[in-house]
């Protein structure tokens, strides 16, 4: 998946070896263009938004695979489904569901280690900096250890291995290299521009806010209602922080402020063979293409081979 200027693209490969795509135009409301204009505000706009439409897409990926192994009737009848208009509800409900998936994790993360720390060394020492310190170690363990897990299932590790591919594409791209598998394979997997370090600088600025004395604390019940209380502020200045790392990459020593998530990635991320690196880098180019498109045009136009655009459905 790569998201451009006006539309956001997926590539899929069909059993029969066909690249289909899911072409999505970006399309926000006025005030969803207002709220991201305002730091800190606009962290949180913009994670919703990515994990509702990153729902959508993954449901895509999945949903190709389903249909690969379909029966022509029942696919016949499956196609009457979506023709009727049922799977509307059931895209919205996909939407829906990524954003409630990623409201959940990032509870259970948040305050899991603080209940795990809470119980194992509530009185082992009373300075709260300290024990909001080692409730921040506990979350990168829980969470290294839980990304780890999920990335020796098959279905995960071929996941990341596309993550992988997106990021070499991107990479081969920026530094003017022509897109073909053999010449991106060659660079590398991590890429500062990736939702990875949002998940880092989470902790890391979780550790920093819940530090301040001004959020003390007496009883577990008081700890949980204070991370429940400052989850969008950490959230907030997450992303904001991200975008700094960003803009600092070039420069010697603040490039190492990207670091942390750079690491992360080699959980997140897996080396891509050549036949998925053809499918990124169809996704980037047919992306580009349609961008170029809205800029030269002003509208989208979909080709023959590729899946109609649709405001909701893509």
């Amino acid at each position: 998946m790569f998201g451009g200027k006006h539309v956001n693209v997926t590539a899929v490969r069909r059993k029969d070896g066909e690249i289909s795509f899911l072409e999505v135009p970006k399309q926000d409301k006025n005030w969803v263009k207002r709220l991201r204009k305002i730091p800190l505000i606009r962290g949180l706009v913009s994670i919703i938004d990515s994990s509702a439409k990153g729902s959508k897409h993954l449901n895509y990926s999945a949903e190709a695979m389903a249909d690969d192994e379909m029966e022509p009737e029942e696919r016949a009848k499956q196609k009457e489904k979506e023709e009727s208009g049922l799977s509307m509800g059931m895209i919205f409900g996909v939407a829906i569901a990524g954003v409630l998936s990623f409201i959940v994790g990032k509870l259970i993360f948040t305050l899991v280690p603080a209940v795990v720390e809470q119980f194992l060394f509530q009185h082992a020492f009373d300075n709260q900096t300290l024990h909001t310190l080692v409730e921040g170690v506990i979350k990168i363990v829980l969470l290294l250890a839980y990304l780890w897990i999920m990335s020796q299932t098959p279905v995960i590790k071929r996941l990341f291995q596309y993550h992988g591919a997106e990021h070499k594409v991107i990479s081969a791209y920026e530094a003017g290299e022509e897109l073909t598998p053999e010449k991106v394979q060659k660079y590398s997997r991590l890429h500062y521009r990736c939702g990875s370090s949002f998940i880092i600088l989470t902790v890391i600025i979780g550790v920093v806010i819940y530090s301040l004395p001004i959020f003390s604390w007496d009883t577990l019940w008081e700890r949980i209602y204070i991370r429940l209380l400052l989850l969008p502020v950490v959230i907030g200045v997450s992303f904001e922080m991200l975008r700094i790392t960003n803009a600092m990459r070039d420069i010697p020593i603040l490039r190492y402020l990207g670091y942390p998530g750079l690491w992360l990635q080699l959980l997140t991320t897996k080396e891509p063979n050549l036949e998925q690196l053809e499918v990124s880098i169809a996704s980037f180019n047919r992306m580009r293409e349609l961008d170029a498109q809205v800029e030269q045009e002003g509208a989208l136009h979909p080709t023959p081979n590729h899946s109609a655009l649709d405001p909701v459905k893509g």
